[in-house]
């Protein structure tokens, strides 16, 4: 049963009931994620942080039953978490080489074009502060789907220049040539403010939905560069009860969503 119709159901077929009262910022986040692995096909997802998991965990319980999900290290794993089979590191490389895998990372800063940063803030020769480093920022996004999940939407993030560039955007890849973008993908970036995507000419960052509650001109301000507003902006799709009911009763009863998302 499709989660996204009448009825909710879990991953043993386990029904569940309809949530009561309205969405919260967390759970809009939440859905914003899961809308990333749609029409994805049978892929590897790859989220990084509370909210980008519960997003994937709905995505595989309603529209995306043929998504793969993994524990992160050598488990393919089902929705609840439970071991589905083995995934050895060099089947997970040859996913992530082949593109058959999209991933949402975090960005320490980011930039108009999507160039990320997760590695040092300020010169490299004297950083004011050290972070994950380089990791396997590259790679994922010249060779498959990459997705960001902001949750503190700020102009400390969101800057006009990344301070080192770790996950090529698309201004880079253009640079480098067709071995670059070949697989080059930034499908989205999902913040605590709203949704945005590179459907620009210049493939620059563009604001492609409001979070509700959220005003275009919050965004802008909270942003360091000049970002592409449209002049009618919708706003991120409600989730349904039965979605609602998947994520409070069966996937994150808990609400970890809810230690990353302040709103």
């Amino acid at each position: 049963m499709n989660a996204s119709e009448n009825g909710a159901a879990t991953g043993t077929g386990t029904p569940v009931g309809t949530a009561s009262g309205p969405a919260t910022r967390a759970e809009y986040c939440v859905i914003a994620c899961a809308e990333a692995w749609r029409g994805g096909g049978e892929i590897l997802a790859s989220p990084m942080g509370a909210v980008p998991s519960v997003g994937a965990r709905l995505a595989r319980l309603t529209f995306a039953p043929e998504l793969l999900l993994t524990d992160g290290e050598a488990t393919l794993v089902g929705p609840d978490g439970e071991p589905e089979g083995w995934l050895p590191y060099r089947r997970h490389l040859a996913l992530v080489t082949g593109g058959r895998r999209h991933v949402m990372m975090g960005a320490s800063q980011i930039d108009r074009f999507g160039n990320q940063n997760i590695s040092c803030v300020g010169d490299w020769d004297l950083p004011s502060r050290q972070l994950l480093g380089v990791r396997g920022a590259p790679v994922n996004t010249l060779n498959n789907p990459v997705s960001y999940w902001i949750p503190r939407h700020s102009p400390r993030v969101f800057v006009e220049r990344v301070d080192m560039v770790c996950g090529v955007g698309h201004d880079r890849a253009s640079a480098a040539g067709p071995s670059a973008t070949r697989f080059h993908r930034i499908p989205r970036v999902v913040s605590d403010l709203g949704v945005f995507d590179f459907a620009t000419p210049d493939r620059s960052m563009r604001l492609a939905s409001l979070h509700p509650g959220v005003t275009a001109d919050e965004v802008r301000a909270a942003t360091g560069f000049a970002l592409t507003v449209p002049a009618d902006v919708p706003c991120t799709r409600d989730p349904s009860p039965a979605e609602l009911a998947l994520i409070r009763e069966v996937i994150d009863p808990g609400r970890t969503r809810d230690r990353e998302v302040r709103a």
